[in-house]
């Protein structure tokens, strides 16, 4: 009795259909491309820094400057998805921050490096306002943490190669040829992006079964939400002040982490590879298991709000260790530290991100993400600033820094469940919102 139930169970879920995935692994990509452009000037700050004669604090004015306009363009980007859909806005994205990232090779000075990055910024702003915006419109509220964790997984990967292929280029054929190569990443997307993605009822590789499924929570109005109607939400603070208080402390291990390899333990351009490329393996499967964790507790019976931030919580007593990391003079242990908050963080991310999708309407959601996106870079700014003020008069003391980072997490869950104690979609009707 038990096989043929199993039987019938596996037929169910082959007529469901997974073109759904298909989605998310296009998602995945961008994302992979996304975090190599970005991730390599934090490669080469040892080497440019050297070359160029900068100081802690000009680079991380440069480092300003690429959170200043992410910033700026998380504001539109949220909106522009809105408005004129996943697939156009996300292949505009690509686009400019592609060539943005080409740009950084024709930079000589602090000046042409902070205009190349404010633009990198301004493109790449849109990624992740479009995937969880396309998460919402592809999968069911069920699905979405996991969905979630896999495309973020992206960040790691593109995190993993970065450190693999940046070294080699830079010592082959300079480090301009570096910026040249990574930035032709998103040309190549594109090719896959625009004739496999439209909405899921515009897709004919969709069944009926798997649009069913897609569309298996309560049906949404479909009327734009304007921002006065979602800024009075505690449920919009709760999701910005998370992005506020822990996004920085990413921007940081992207921008910083080759720096103090170097700097701590004597890593040179010809040996980071391995260490970074274990960081962020590791931290893929923080991205991929933190999502796992909370749609494996909403499936047993736990309730959506019980399982977010029962993972959230997971991942922010995983960071806490990272405090020790600036205290330990053995390489490899350093690395294991970071290793752990890197994932975690990641884990994290992937959960407050559904958290989202969990509070807000499917056509609001690209609204709320840039919103708190942009929160993350304004905290991402005024910790840049405040780390390389930090190196600079301390002589590259990392410990203060690793410290902030330890204690973030906790801090922004506190914040998260006093604004957002319940997890319950809100409704915004045309006349009268109700605000749970």
């Amino acid at each position: 009795m038990r096989q043929g139930e199993a039987m019938a169970a596996g037929r169910g879920r082959a007529v469901v259909g997974h073109y759904r995935w298909t989605v998310c692994a296009l998602l995945f990509l961008a994302t992979t491309i996304n975090y190599v452009d970005r991730q390599v000037l934090g490669i080469l700050k040892p080497t440019l820094s050297q070359s160029l004669g900068w100081n802690e604090i000009v680079y991380g004015n440069i480092v300003l400057a690429f959170q200043a306009a992410y910033a700026l363009g998380l504001l539109l980007a949220g909106r522009l998805m809105d408005r004129v859909g996943t697939r156009l806005g996300y292949a505009l994205a690509l686009v400019v921050w592609s060539v943005a990232a080409m740009g950084h090779a024709l930079a000589r000075s602090a000046l042409g490096f902070g205009v190349a990055r404010a633009a990198l910024g301004l493109g790449e702003a849109a990624n992740f306002p479009a995937a969880i915006k396309a998460v919402a419109d592809w999968f069911p509220q069920r699905e979405r943490a996991l969905a979630t964790g896999l495309f973020n997984a992206g960040s790691n990967v593109g995190a993993v190669v970065a450190p693999l292929v940046v070294p080699w280029v830079t010592l082959r054929y300079g480090w301009p040829w570096a910026f040249v190569l990574t930035g032709a990443f998103g040309f190549a997307w594109l090719l896959l992006w625009l004739p496999l993605y439209s909405r899921p009822e515009d897709q004919p590789r969709v069944s009926a079964a798997e649009m069913a499924h897609i569309r298996s929570d309560p049906p949404e109005a479909g009327t734009p939400i304007p921002w006065a109607r979602l800024l009075p939400h505690r449920q919009t603070w709760a999701f910005a002040l998370g992005k506020l208080l822990t996004d920085p402390i990413w921007w940081f291990y992207l921008f910083w982490l080759a720096d103090f390899l170097k700097k701590n333990y004597g890593i040179g351009l010809s040996q980071v590879s391995l260490p970074l490329v274990v960081i962020y393996l590791v931290a893929d499967v923080g991205s991929i298991g933190g999502g796992w964790l909370s749609s494996a507790l909403i499936a047993r019976g736990w309730s959506v709000n019980a399982g977010r931030k029962t993972a959230l919580l997971a991942c922010a007593l995983c960071v806490l260790p990272v405090m020790l990391a600036a205290h330990t003079s053995r390489l490899w242990a350093a690395v294991g530290l970071v290793s752990l908050a890197a994932a975690a963080h990641q884990g994290w991310s992937a959960n407050l991100f559904t958290l989202a999708s969990d509070l807000f309407p499917r056509r609001a959601v690209g609204s709320v993400v840039g919103l708190g996106g942009m929160a993350g870079a304004v905290g991402g700014m005024a910790f840049s600033a405040l780390v390389g003020h930090v190196l600079q008069r301390t002589h590259s003391n990392y410990a203060p820094i690793f410290l902030v980072c330890g204690l973030a997490y906790l801090f922004a869950l506190g914040l998260i469940h006093l604004l957002a104690p319940r997890s319950a979609p809100i409704a915004l009707e045309a006349e009268g919102d109700h605000r749970p």
